[in-house]
């Protein structure tokens, strides 16, 4: 690595990149090694509070030290909330990491990074870092006919989501905190450019992770980075943010497997699992009802929201005998939303499952598995006390730092794993994005944002594995900070129905899913999900390719939800021959209809 110091001006140059700038400028100029411009990086950052916004008033520096192998570079800026506010980038060889360090009080708000608010001689507002780059590659899917967009467009990889206009995201939550940028011009949101690329990783260890999410905020050319505290972390003395590193990448893929990597190193998540260890039934094909439930809903005149209705013990046993007297025979059954009285405790229904202890044992003796469908976050049958509350009372999520909130979350998983209980084998965690979020929110604390899903999964995990050491945990949280509480990463709903336009070729957006998760979580197996299908046609393509990106998985008997278009003879003998392929060469004993192969273990 080479520094140069001058009256004029600076540099730093590693192996892939040149960093310069003009002293007490606020900007830095960020080239490859060919000297091609990435971005003229501002070396400003606003750390907000509950109480005021932070301004930057004045700027000063670098000073630089160091030696050939890594070197500081320190902006001290003159704030108008804190005692002090300094700007630090740690240049290696191979990468740059920014970070912001404040000394004074308050509780955080918003923290922006390469960009914030100033107060300057010649310049006043928010500014920003300047974008030479064309193409954004976000790892949190949106719509799904994207996987790329324009990068003037903002992004954000966090825990809190919905189904409403701008917040479209709740498919992976969260997913991995890396960003990668290109030079080439986006032209199809489905089309991933060649390179070269840039990533911007965020370097954050659970414990630290008090935001909702890592926003990547754009305006024309303006970029910048935001972390939002939401005023439940409290600063008094000194503190610093993550740090957000720099490093050229040959894909974005890549990019996300070695930030992965570094964060081993560093010791900030654990070493990546090893698939050989994982018991052989995790790997089985899955039928989910979701699917079959909705075509139910769609059958008698209702919305595909009232599918939740249908998650009987009665159309459980039709849907799987209709597949069985099709040779179609999956080795993990989920049974989907609604089959409990209440969310929160998760006892089950009576009035739709007569036994449903029963019922998973004798799936059980067919040498079947049973995953049950767990809601997170859900107050439902928990007392207000025990949750999460808006500033007005209102239960807004159980609260897993609560002594008795995490005993309601405890005793639910036992409720449904244990032999004594219900005996299922794992659960599909849906619902993750309900990740509370607000200012104005009571929790009993201390954790927020990321940290709070991570205590949530946490407790999730632990109970289930202390009950049921083999139990199947399955999550959209492909995220190595909270990854390591679930086992296997589902794809998540192929489609946004509140989209105006909800039916895309659904192919390519799975394969960047299953692509990110590959990239995040080498280790966990991951579940290729299978709802909502478009059409039949996009169906059986996505049928077709499951096997190559995970453990297939079926979410139909019959019709199809969306279309109302029935599975055909030739679409059980592609299930078949798909499943029967998929088995081989996973080791898998065949299944047949009345066969008890793979059978549970005494």
């Amino acid at each position: 690595m080479r520094i140069e110091q001058e009256a004029a001006g600076w540099t730093i140059a590693g192996a892939a990149y040149r960093l310069s700038g003009v002293p007490d400028t606020g900007i830095a100029l960020l080239d490859d090694a060919d000297g091609r411009r990435w971005a003229e990086l501002r070396l400003l950052g606003s750390v907000d509070t509950l109480d005021g916004r932070d301004e930057t008033l004045e700027v000063r520096g670098p000073s630089i030290s160091g030696d050939g192998f890594e070197a500081s570079l320190v902006w001290e800026l003159r704030s108008s909330r804190w005692d002090a506010k300094r700007l630090v980038i740690a240049a290696r060889e191979d990468r740059l990491s920014v970070h912001i360090e404040v000394v004074g009080e308050g509780q955080l708000g918003e923290v922006s990074l390469l960009a914030g608010r100033a107060i300057l001689p010649r310049t006043n507002g928010t500014l920003m870092s300047g974008a030479w780059f064309e193409t954004l590659f976000c790892p949190s899917p949106t719509h799904p006919a994207k996987i790329v967009r324009p990068a003037s467009e903002s992004a954000v990889v966090g825990v809190v989501s919905g189904s409403e206009p701008g917040r479209g995201n709740w498919f992976f939550t969260p997913g991995p905190f890396v960003y990668s940028v290109a030079r080439l011009p986006f032209t199809d949101g489905a089309i991933v450019p060649s390179g070269p690329w840039l990533a911007f990783g965020l370097d954050v260890a659970g414990g630290s992770a008090g935001f909702t999410g890592f926003g990547y905020r754009a305006v024309d050319r303006g970029f910048g980075f935001v972390l939002d505290y939401e005023a439940h972390t409290r600063i008094d003395g000194e503190w610093h943010s993550p740090s957000i590193s720099i490093a050229p990448a040959s894909d974005p893929y890549v990019a996300i497997a070695e930030h992965r990597q570094r964060l081993e190193a560093a010791g900030t998540v654990g070493a990546r699992r090893e698939r050989d260890d994982t018991p052989a039934w995790w790997r089985e094909p899955i039928f989910c009802g979701w699917g079959a439930q909705g075509a139910v809903a769609r059958s008698q005149g209702l919305t595909l929201a009232a599918a939740a209705r249908f998650a009987t013990q009665d159309n459980y046993d039709r849907f799987l005998a209709h597949l069985e007297d099709r040779n179609v025979i999956p080795g993990t059954i989920v049974i989907d939303d609604k089959w409990q009285s209440a969310y929160g405790t998760c006892e089950p229904d009576d009035a739709k499952w007569a036994d449903l202890h029963g019922w998973i044992r004798s799936r059980h003796d067919r040498g079947q598995r049973v995953l049950l469908w767990y809601k997170a976050w859900d107050p439902e049958g928990v007392p207000v006390g025990w949750c999460v509350r808006s500033g007005s009372g209102t239960a807004l999520a159980i609260d897993p730092t609560h002594r008795e909130g995490a005993a309601v979350i405890r005793g639910a998983v036992r409720r449904m794993l244990s032999p004594e209980e219900l005996d299922a084998d794992g659960l599909k965690i849906d619902f993750t994005a309900r990740t509370p979020s607000g200012a104005a929110i009571q929790h009993h604390g201390p954790a927020w944002g990321v940290d709070l899903l991570r205590e949530l999964l946490d407790t999730v995990a632990d109970e289930a594995r202390r009950v049921k050491p083999d139990a199947l945990l399955v999550g959209h949280t492909p995220n190595p900070i909270v990854a390591d509480a679930v086992d296997m990463i589902r794809l998540n709903d192929t489609l946004r129905l509140d989209d105006p336009e909800p039916r895309v070729d659904i192919v390519p957006q799975m394969r960047y899913r299953a692509g990110v998760v590959a990239a995040a979580c080498p280790g966990h197996l991951i579940d290729t999900d299978d709802w909502c299908a478009p059409d039949l046609a996009t169906w059986r393509a996505y049928t077709a390719i499951k096997p190559q990106l995970g453990v297939p998985a079926l979410y139909y008997a019959t019709t199809l939800d969306l279309s109302g278009e029935d599975l055909e003879p030739a679409d059980y003998e592609l299930l078949r021959q798909t499943w029967a392929a998929y088995r081989l060469e996973q080791g898998l004993p065949e299944r047949t209809a009345g066969s008890t192969s793979g059978g549970r273990p005494t």
